[in-house]
C-alpha cells in the first residue's frame, strides 16, 4: 500500500479495530482489482457496513480522548481512510453518485487542491467557482442522507466540508479586492504561469513557446500608464499591486524556465519521472474517461499523490541528504502534483450516476445525442431516410429493455433513470428532425 507509515495505534483497544479494517480493506482492493465482472451494490454494501460497525467501535473507545477524530493521527487512521476512499469510489463505480459515501474522495481531492491553492498563492475566480459549485453539492447530497446513512460517516463528511468552506472563504476573499477592470490581466496571468509550468514539463521543450508567454507579459506591462494599471476614467485601480506581483512572479518564472530547458535537478529526477508519468497517466483518462475509467482505478493515483505530497518537510521537497530543492525544481515537482490533482477532480465531478455494467449502453446514447444534435444544429436532414440510421440504433437500444428496465444477467444495475432519461432525450431529438421533414415537404407542397 501507498498510504504513509505511521506507528500502530497506542490504545491495545484499538488493535482488534485495526486488524478488521485491515481485512475489510484486503477485500475492497480485491474488489477493485477484479476486472472479469461488473461491480454490483451488493458487493460493495457488506463492506460498508463493516467499516462503519467499525467507526462506531472506534468512537467508542476514543469517546473520551482529548484529539480530533477526523484527523488522521495513527496507522488505524490511515487505514481507514483509506476504506473509506475505496467504499466511496466503488459507490461511483456502481452509480451511486447521488449517496453520501460517493462524496468521501471526491471531499478529500477538493480538500488538498484547496490546501494547495492557498499554499501556490495564485488563483483565478474560475477555479473557485467549479469548487464552490462541488461544495454545495456535496451539501445537497448530504443532506438527502441523513435519514440512510450512518451519522458518523455524515459526521465526518460535514466537518470537512467545512473545513473545505473555511479555506475557500479565504481564498474568495483574496479576490474581492480586484478591481473588475483588473480581473481579465489577473486571470490571463494566472494562466500564463500555468502554462509556462506546462511548457516547462513537456517531454521536449520548446523555448518559442515561452518567449510567446513573455509576448503577453510585455503586452500587459504595456497596458499600464506610468507603471500603473488604470480605468477608463484614468484613476489607478484598486487590488493592482498584486497584480503587479503576479506580473513579476510570471516574468521570473520565464526566465528561470528558459534558463533551465526543462532539465530538472538530477538530485530530483525520480520524483519528477513519477508525477510525469503519473500527470500523463491522468491526462490521457481524462480525453478517454467515458470508455476507459473505472473510478475505482483513481485510487493507485491518490495514493500515489499522497505519498508523494506529505514527503515534504515544511513544504520543500529534500534530496537523499535532506537538502531542500531549488526553486526550479521545487516549482516543477508542485506543478505536477497540483495538475494531477486538478485532473483527478475533473475526473471526480464527471462520473456520471449510472453503474459501469449500463455504460456502454449510456456511452451510446451520449454519441448518438451529440449526433443528432450536431445534424439539427447543421440545419436537419433533407428526407427520412437519412435519419434511419440513427433510429436503427434507437430501436436496437430500446430492444434491450425488459419492461423499461435494462438488464445485465439477472441484475438490474444502477443508473436506470438517467439511461432512460438519455434515450427518451434522442427519442425526441430525432423526432424533431423528421417532424420538420414532414413540415418542409408539406409547404414544398402547398408551393
Amino acid at each position: 500500500m501507498d498510504s504513509p507509515a505511521v506507528p500502530v495505534p497506542l490504545d491495545p483497544r484499538e488493535q482488534p479495530i485495526l486488524e478488521r479494517l485491515l481485512r475489510t480493506r484486503d477485500a475492497l482492493l480485491l474488489l477493485k482489482q477484479d476486472k472479469s465482472s461488473y461491480i454490483k451494490s451488493r458487493d460493495v454494501l457488506p463492506l460498508y457496513e463493516e467499516v462503519i460497525g467499525q467507526v462506531e467501535g472506534l468512537n467508542a473507545v476514543r469517546k473520551n480522548q482529548d484529539r480530533d477524530r477526523r484527523v488522521p493521527h495513527s496507522r488505524l487512521d490511515y487505514v481507514l481512510d483509506d476504506c473509506f476512499q475505496l467504499i466511496s469510489l466503488l459507490f461511483l463505480t456502481v452509480g451511486r453518485n447521488n449517496e453520501a459515501p460517493a462524496t468521501y474522495s471526491l471531499s478529500t481531492t477538493v480538500l488538498r487542491l484547496l490546501h494547495h491553492l492557498e499554499e501556490a498563492g495564485f488563483y483565478s475566480a474560475k477555479d473557485l467557482e467549479s469548487i464552490s459549485q462541488t461544495l454545495d453539492s456535496m451539501r445537497e447530497t448530504l443532506g438527502r442522507g441523513k435519514d440512510t446513512h450512518s451519522p458518523h460517516l455524515l459526521e465526518l463528511l460535514e466537518s470537512r466540508l467545512v473545513e473545505c468552506q473555511k479555506i475557500f472563504d479565504k481564498l474568495r476573499k483574496g479576490l474581492e479586492h480586484l478591481s473588475p477592470e483588473l480581473v481579465k490581466y489577473h486571470e490571463t496571468l494566472v494562466s500564463i504561469l500555468r502554462s509556462t509550468s506546462a511548457a516547462n514539463t513537456r517531454s521536449k521543450f520548446s523555448s518559442s513557446e515561452i518567449l510567446d508567454l513573455q509576448e503577453g507579459l510585455k503586452e500587459i506591462q504595456n497596458s499600464t500608464k506610468d507603471g500603473n494599471f488604470v480605468g477608463s476614467d484614468g484613476q489607478i485601480l484598486e487590488g493592482q499591486e498584486n497584480v503587479k506581483r503576479l506580473w513579476e512572479r510570471c516574468w521570473r518564472w520565464t526566465e528561470i524556465v528558459l534558463e533551465r530547458k526543462g532539465r530538472i535537478d538530477e538530485r530530483f529526477q525520480e520524483q519528477y519521472d513519477r508525477l510525469f508519468e503519473i500527470r500523463n497517466q491522468l491526462e490521457r483518462l481524462s480525453m478517454t474517461q467515458a470508455w476507459s475509467l473505472r473510478e475505482t482505478d483513481l485510487f493507485q493515483y491518490q495514493r500515489k499523490l499522497d505519498r508523494i505530497d506529505e514527503a515534504r518537510v515544511n513544504g520543500n521537497f529534500l534530496d537523499a541528504n535532506n537538502q531542500p530543492a531549488d526553486l526550479h525544481t521545487q516549482r516543477t515537482l508542485l506543478y505536477l502534483i497540483r495538475r494531477s490533482y486538478a485532473y483527478i477532480y475533473a475526473l471526480l465531478i464527471a462520473s456520471e450516476p449510472v453503474s459501469e455494467a449500463l455504460l456502454p449502453i449510456y456511452n451510446q446514447l451520449q454519441t448518438l445525442r451529440r449526433c443528432l444534435l450536431e445534424v439539427k444544429d447543421s440545419g436537419g436532414v433533407s428526407n427520412a431516410r437519412e435519419l434511419y440510421p440513427y433510429s436503427m440504433k434507437l430501436n436496437s437500444i430500446d430492444n434491450m429493455r425488459i419492461d423499461g428496465k435494462f438488464y445485465i444477467g439477472n441484475d438490474i444495475p444502477e443508473g436506470q433513470g438517467s439511461v432512460n432519461a438519455l434515450l427518451a432525450e434522442c427519442y425526441e431529438l430525432a423526432y424533431e428532425l423528421r417532424a420538420a421533414v414532414d413540415e418542409d415537404k408539406e409547404d414544398r407542397e402547398e408551393s
